[in-house]
């Protein structure tokens, strides 16, 4: 056999690593930096799983979206809404053949590991106050500390009034921050374990160091005057007193921006990649599918994903299994029917390979920034415990239509056999007999403060979508 034709042959036969520079034209490139500009304002305003949600149910209602009314029979190409106690929420655009062949679903979750404050967070020691914490999700502790952080979320007023905070985005804001110890007095910290020597415990946020002034006079002599100053501006500015902390949901995140990295400007860095870049592009790909789809399309954003996804918010609820009987109902179909021939892509962020850590993966099966959009067949660990693993099936039809549609993808575990692992909302939607695979975009420091992205694969991901979807 020549060199030419072991060339073709090689070609034809071998699994290739493609970089997005060389599978897609500098148009396309452009292309899909200009739609990651919006990308990272969603970023900035989106923190968390409220303020998620109610950026994408004032965003629907402006492309038309209604909500949804139990007791009206929609037409096809009528666009519907629900929300669930604000931090979850489905949108449907009903098709031609409405549930009567299954739908279509991309599940994404709007959660993202972050700091909660404890419901009687305030107190004073030493001339300083505090707020005690609890953090959610899988976070490295150290990676915390020193951070200018934001406080972001609601408080229930016994009066039953909300009162929604941000403090710390804007530039006039002051931000808070968890302290940590110089090495030169801590360097039996260093010869710790990561677990040992950072305590959960600990993560409490300096919030102010000046005693209760009144009339103009530091005259406090209470043994708490730093806490009793915290109290009164909060009174002063929110109305809020202490008790108020006893129902709220309060939450400190990274207070930076979200900037373009590398010289090239090639990537984006930012808290909350995961995953709330699966849910910007699949709900850009729903708002910008061009036709009526065949089958009813539904995109649901789940919350709670980060702590197994539990809760009414979450994908455990039946929140979406009742949105999609609704639906049935009116069609006379069984929901278990509609569900059994229905289709979804569970859309969720993959970690990508860092040269770094290079020997926490298995080069082959490990995904690659600019390589495009990650199918994932199974999550889990120890023997892929806790994964659905998707079929061998459905695999070969998403893998058909990606490819079809010329989109740059590859596939992804999450790190090497016993070392890694993870899991997604993917297999609760396999209990309910839903046809389901994991397909999302690689990401660099998953769950820190600051996670990486590149632009081509967030592209990537959104024409998957919309492709999924039309």
């Amino acid at each position: 056999m020549n060199n030419t034709r072991l060339g073709k042959f090689k070609t034809k036969l071998l699994r290739r690593i493609r970089h997005g520079n060389d599978f897609m034209s500098s148009s396309k490139i452009k292309i899909a930096d200009e739609f990651c500009q919006d990308y990272k304002k969603f970023l900035n305003e989106c923190k968390t799983e409220r303020e998620v949600i109610s950026f994408v149910l004032a965003f629907a209602k402006s492309k038309g979206f209604e909500e949804f009314n139990p007791e009206k029979t929609y037409e096809s190409g009528e666009k519907i809404f629900l929300a669930n106690r604000g931090k979850s929420a489905v949108f449907c655009v009903i098709g031609k053949n409405k549930t009567k062949r299954g739908t279509k679903l991309i599940v994404s979750h709007v959660d993202s590991p972050r700091i909660d404050l404890k419901p009687n967070p305030l107190y004073e020691m030493n001339n300083v106050s505090l707020f005690k914490t609890h953090y959610y999700g899988g976070i490295k502790k150290y990676q915390w500390l020193t951070l200018p952080l934001a406080l972001h979320g609601r408080i229930m007023l016994a009066n039953g009034k909300a009162v929604d905070l941000k403090i710390g985005e804007d530039e006039e804001d002051p931000v808070f921050c968890i302290t940590d110890l110089l090495p030169h007095i801590g360097k039996d910290m260093l010869t710790k374990k990561l677990a040992e020597a950072f305590f959960g415990e600990n993560l409490n946020a300096i919030v102010g160091s000046r005693k209760l002034s009144i009339d103009g006079e530091t005259s406090c002599q209470e043994k708490d005057c730093v806490r009793l100053n915290i109290l009164e501006i909060l009174n002063r500015k929110y109305s809020i007193v202490e008790e108020d902390f006893l129902s709220a949901e309060l939450e400190l995140v990274p207070a930076a921006k979200a900037r373009d990295v590398g010289f090239d400007r090639s990537m984006i860095g930012s808290y909350g990649h995961d995953d709330k870049v699966c849910v910007y592009t699949s709900f850009m790909a729903l708002l910008d599918a061009d036709c009526v789809p065949e089958k009813t399309t539904i995109v649901g954003f789940v919350d709670k994903e980060e702590i197994g996804s539990e809760g009414n918010t979450s994908m455990k609820s039946r929140f979406l299994e009742y949105f999609v009987e609704d639906l049935a109902d009116r069609d006379n179909m069984k929901v278990r029917h509609v569900l059994s021939k229905s289709k979804c892509l569970s859309a969720d962020v993959n970690p990508a390979f860092d040269s770094n850590f290079a020997n926490y993966f298995e080069q082959k099966n490990s995904s690659f920034i600019n390589n495009g959009v990650v199918l994932t067949k199974y999550t889990g660990s120890l023997g892929k415990n806790g994964s659905s693993d998707a079929s061998a099936e459905f695999l070969s039809e998403i893998r058909t239509f990606i490819q079809k549609n010329n989109i740059l993808w590859q596939t992804g575990e999450l790190g090497r056999v016993d070392d890694g692992g993870g899991g997604t909302v993917a297999k609760y939607v396999a209990n309910l007999n839903v046809d389901v695979v994991d397909v999302g975009i690689p990401v660099l420091s998953m769950h820190a403060p600051m996670e990486v992205v590149s632009k081509i694969d967030v592209y990537s991901a959104y024409l998957t979508f919309k492709n999924f979807l039309q």
